[in-house]
């Protein structure tokens, strides 16, 4: 009976223990699992915080461009609706270059740079090239220039001739397709360095420019100051020639009698026919240096007749035609139908001369040229250079304006080719 009663206060304890070891572990068990929702609680309001949007009032952003070309120079651009359309350009640095045949599009109402991408064959990489927008709405693309390196420190030029159109294809928006053309009529002459810009009738003028002749060791240009049109609507270059002022056109028809009076009285003349007057002048430059300069000035043409008459019978003394000396890389503006030439340079063997003068002519009437600033004497034919230190009294002879001053000066005896003004 006594064992009896033992072994149940026995199995009793066991099952309380167990019981208290249950209700632990349950109440341990709560516990976690309000810790772990309170910690999942805990990271949901950080990433809230990190999500929620707020909006705090400020000025407006300035206007910015994105993704736009790289840094260059030589490049070309014009206007074409609401876009700056860029084309070409070269980027040189110490050690190398690189010239461009990309197209980019600025917007002018969203302020963001985009890069083109036109179809079909287009220019080689180039700079310095025409660019203007024809009456149809396409864009002209002409001549240029660009280099490649043959070997080491050695690198050859290209004056490039071919002439592109870049259209925007019509349903397309933002699409763009390039096309070779082969204007007619006469084409300007292997040139860069031309001046560009639109006639009153929508043609595109072009001036100027220097083709260089290279060799391995030596780049020598010649020099070009004459004027052509482009004519979009029927796809013709053409030369401006210059008609010649009023007094020269009353002398033809007065001429038309006397011409055959006067026949006979030419061809005698021919033999002794006057020869080009030379002009010869020697300055100073900044530095010290004597340089002789030569001016040739046009004879009278004895084929033209006797010089005119006003209407009062006084003859009207001949002079020599105006136009602005050879040039490359002047800067045009039109204005009223009047053409305005100011600057530029040209070179004198291994001297580069910048100009400072200013010309107009009148493109409805095409007849001269008229000098507004005069030119400086240093811009015209460069005959010699004559170190001041080596030849001082010919230094002092071309300040003190000695006529009698020997036109070869210095010791080589050779001449610089330049630019006749």
């Amino acid at each position: 009976m006594g064992r009896k009663g033992k072994k149940e206060k026995k199995g009793r304890g066991a099952e309380k223990t167990a019981a208290k070891m249950e209700k632990k572990v349950s109440k341990r068990s709560r516990k976690e699992e309000e810790d772990l929702e309170a910690l999942i609680a805990h990271f949901q309001s950080l990433d809230a915080r990190k999500t929620q949007v707020t909006e705090t009032p400020c000025s407006p952003p300035c206007p910015r461009s994105t993704g736009g070309p790289s840094g260059r120079s030589g490049h070309r651009m014009v206007a074409w609706k609401r876009l700056l359309i860029l084309f070409g350009g070269f980027h040189e640095s110490t050690r190398d270059y690189i010239y461009y045949s990309d197209v980019y599009a600025f917007s002018l109402d969203t302020f963001t740079w985009s890069k083109l991408s036109p179809s079909g064959p287009g220019p080689t990489p180039r700079s310095g090239c025409l660019m203007s927008v024809t009456p149809q709405g396409s864009i002209a693309i002409y001549g240029g220039y660009s280099k490649q390196r043959v070997k080491k420190d050695v690198d050859r030029g290209t004056q490039h001739s071919d002439m592109f159109l870049l259209k925007s294809e019509e349903g397309g928006e933002g699409k763009w397709m390039w096309t070779r053309i082969n204007p007619s009529g006469i084409k300007p002459t292997l040139r860069s360095g031309f001046s560009v810009a639109v006639a009153p009738n929508h043609q595109v003028l072009l001036f100027g420019g220097v083709c260089d002749e290279e060799e391995e060791e030596s780049l020598e240009g010649m020099f070009f100051n004459d004027l052509y049109f482009y004519d979009a609507i029927r796809n013709r270059w053409f030369a401006g020639q210059l008609k010649g002022p009023k007094s020269e056109k009353k002398k033809r028809r007065r001429g038309k009698a006397e011409a055959c009076e006067n026949t006979s009285e030419q061809e005698q003349g021919v033999a002794n026919s006057p020869e080009p007057l030379e002009v010869v002048k020697e300055v100073v430059d900044e530095d010290g240096t004597v340089v002789t300069i030569k001016q040739v000035l046009a004879a009278p043409s004895l084929a033209a007749g006797p010089p005119p008459e006003d209407e009062d019978g006084t003859l009207e003394p001949s002079r020599a035609p105006v136009e602005p000396c050879p040039r490359s890389n002047a800067m045009l503006a039109v204005k009223h139908g009047l053409l305005y030439v100011y600057g530029g340079m040209f070179e004198a063997g291994d001297r580069q001369v910048t100009l400072s003068d200013l010309y107009c002519l009148d493109l409805h009437k095409m007849e001269e040229w008229k000098t507004l600033v005069e030119m400086d004497p240093k811009t015209q034919e460069w005959l010699e250079e004559t170190d001041s230190e080596e030849d001082s009294s010919s230094g002092e002879g071309a300040e003190g304006g000695d006529e009698d001053q020997d036109v070869d000066s210095g010791e080589s005896g050779e001449e610089e080719e330049g630019c006749h003004g």
